[in-house]
């Protein structure tokens, strides 16, 4: 059996045991299903994928956990043509529905938190009102009413958060559920309470699917493997659940439910594992709903971002199906290339873009796709020139790859040059770092479907490029002046020291100081990866806490408790303001106190600046321009190589000048 193969989930059936779970996009209008959701969704199921579930939406007025969280009384409309599109692409459209509970937020609402008991949220520290019995009732109602929505929409069932970020969660948990009442007494009554309201909305016929929690990795009072295990079968057994989505994390481990490239993918597969071995055979005993047959699919969920990892969980017999999320975000046809992976575009789970309860990330993308998410806007499209041209791509890095890529599939005749030995750019020197190694898949990956549609890739090339009616500058960024007195102690940028042969080899116990100046996730990986070769690691940053950006990724907690257990000191708060031969001097930002590092090393991981312009350039892109993420360098790439047509020749431009 291959993923590939139907599911029937209750009284429908899927095509493929491939899920697009639900995960936040901001892509509603207000908090209304949108346009942009139809189109992101409509993508994935052309694609190939079997189930899509859509953004959750929150089922009663007290919960608005973001901005353009869903709300399920504004959804009809949106629901009713994501179910037409998706159902055009013979998928199955799922709606996901839940609240937020004590783990949502007060800012958009300003009104209080709903919550089983009044324990603090460990991300806002804002204390929840405990729960009336009226005010469960509410919610209940809110899940059966947003049931019937979803029904009455066109769509095929529901899915019930349980997850992390779910009031369900908090009631089952003792970290969370402190109640003396029958909803204390009785940790799932109220999920029972939901899943019965749900199930007798919708009848038989249409799904009902839950995402259930089953590690909260906080085993002094959370749910345990075991005990979720049992959940799990008291629940199937209460009512009739089509489908499970195994998924881990508590208000502690917000990092847990979708870590980024430092947690191995796949990590709850074994968890998935136990819960199906517990479910198998069980049936509905009681209630409008009984049946006489094996309930709930399992499905896999945990970074499984690769298909022969996929298709081995499905082997192994861990699950019915999984769920592959961010891996059909940075490729939507994942399903339609199944027998060919290699051309899959890779999902490097850096969460860099699809990750957006961050103002700094407003709509969900992807950094290998950007047209993700902008499918109404930047739309991956790339058609035959009218006038096939010749095209020079100056420059071998991801953003240089991505226009010759793209400039060739649209026909063009392209030739890329790049100066040293290999392709990849700074992709392939940060994935040197710790914890960073798959940034070279994005290389790897392009430069392989350059080859493929006949870019002549030339290498160590050092002289001028001639007779292009187009030349793209993809030359990257070279390292930023130091901006302080330098003598004595070596100093070095930090791509260089990544690239350098024999930069993994630094000698056990030698001082060596990281000047970080960016706080995003390269200084941090240095640090990480000095420390592993037996280093006497400093790591200097001006910002409150060691790799400020990381926030973004989910990365930020995860990585300072790296840092802090390999015994890294993190000087906070502070700016360097000279290199002596005694090491390092600092200055504290807020006290101005002076203090030295001694240091036989410093490695300098502040910002780069562009590199001097291509001589003869048509247009320049990514690095070239001004230092950004793999992001922007492949969206330029890939906006240069469409709008070749509407670029000047020399011809051209020498006309006009005359």
């Amino acid at each position: 059996m291959s993923l590939l193969t139907p599911i029937q989930l209750g009284g429908r059936a899927a095509k493929n045991r491939v899920m697009f779970g639900p995960h936040e996009t901001n892509l509603g209008r207000d908090r209304a299903i949108s346009d942009r959701h139809v189109a992101y969704y409509e993508r994935r199921a052309a694609g190939g994928c079997g189930i899509v579930v859509t953004e959750e939406a929150s089922v009663h007025v007290s919960d608005w956990p973001y901005e353009r969280a869903p709300f399920s009384g504004d959804c009809f409309e949106g629901w009713r043509l994501v179910a037409n599109a998706v159902h055009s692409q013979g998928a199955l459209a799922i709606a996901a529905l839940g609240h937020a509970g004590g783990q949502g937020s007060s800012a958009y609402s300003q009104r209080e938190l709903w919550a089983p008991s009044r324990v603090p949220d460990v991300n806002s520290r804002e204390v929840p009102k405990w729960m009336e019995t009226v005010d469960i009732a509410a919610v209940v109602e809110g899940f059966a009413a947003a049931a019937a929505l979803a029904r009455s929409a066109g769509l095929d069932g529901v899915e019930i958060n349980a997850g992390q970020f779910s009031l369900i969660r908090q009631f089952l948990s003792g970290l969370t559920n402190h109640r003396g009442d029958e909803w204390g007494s009785d940790r799932l009554l109220f999920a029972r309470s939901v899943l019965r309201a749900v199930r007798e909305t919708l009848g038989d016929d249409l799904v009902v699917g839950l995402r259930l929690s089953c590690d909260e990795l906080a085993p002094w009072a959370g749910i345990v493997p075991d005990a979720a295990a049992d959940i799990a079968v008291t629940l199937c057994e209460a009512v009739r659940i089509d489908y499970i989505a195994v998924v881990r994390g508590s208000i502690f481990t917000a990092s847990a439910t979708r870590p980024d490239m430092h947690t191995a993918p796949g990590f709850n597969i074994d968890l998935a594992r136990q819960v199906r071995a517990a479910v198998a055979g069980r049936v509905v005993t009681s209630g409008p709903t009984a049946v006489s047959g094996p309930t709930a699919a399992v499905f896999a969920q945990g970074s499984i971002v690769d298909v022969a990892m996929a298709e081995a969980a499905l082997a192994s017999g861990a699950c019915d199906g999984v769920e592959m999320t961010r891996a059909q975000i940075a490729d939507a046809d994942l399903v339609a290339k199944w027998a060919t992976p290699e051309r899959i575009r890779p999902c490097l789970l850096c969460n860099q873009t699809c990750q957006v309860r961050d103002p700094r990330n407003p709509l969900v993308t992807c950094v290998v796709d950007p047209s993700s998410g902008h499918e109404l806007d930047e739309p991956l499209v790339i058609a035959r020139a009218a006038r096939p041209r010749s095209v020079a791509v100056v420059g071998g890095g991801v953003a240089g790859l991505e226009a010759a890529r793209v400039a060739a599939m649209a026909g063009h005749t392209v030739s890329l040059f790049e100066t040293s030995v290999s392709l990849g750019g700074m992709a392939v020197t940060a994935s040197k770092a710790s914890g960073r190694h798959r940034l070279a898949l994005i290389a790897r990956w392009l430069e392989a479907e350059c080859r493929l549609f006949g870019v002549a890739l030339n290498t160590l090339h050092g002289g001028t490029v001639l007779n292009a009616d187009v030349t793209i500058d993809a030359r990257g960024s070279v390292a930023g002046p130091l901006g302080i007195a330098s003598t004595g102690t070596p100093v070095i940028d930090a791509a260089a020291w990544l690239s350098q042969s024999t930069a993994l080899s630094i000698g056990a116990d030698e001082p060596v100081v990281v000047l970080d100046g960016i706080g995003g996730p390269i200084g941090v990986s240095i640090a990480e990866t000095l420390a592993h070769a037996g280093a006497v690691v400093h790591f200097v940053t001006i910002d409150q806490v060691a790799g400020n950006e990381l926030a973004r990724t989910g990365d930020l907690a995860p990585a300072n408790v790296r840092l802090q257990q390999l015994g890294v000191t993190r000087h906070l708060r502070s700016i360097a303001r000279a290199v002596t031969v005694e090491g390092v001097e600092i200055e504290h930002r807020f006290s101005g106190n002076r203090t030295v590092i001694p240091a036989s090393l410093v490695i300098d991981a502040n910002h780069r600046l562009p590199s001097p312009s291509a001589t003869g350039a048509t247009v320049s892109i990514g690095d070239a321009v001004a230092p950004r993420t793999i992001l922007e360098a492949i969206l330029e790439g890939r906006r240069a190589a469409t709008s070749i047509a509407d670029i000047a020749t020399p011809t051209q431009r020498a006309s006009v000048m005359s």
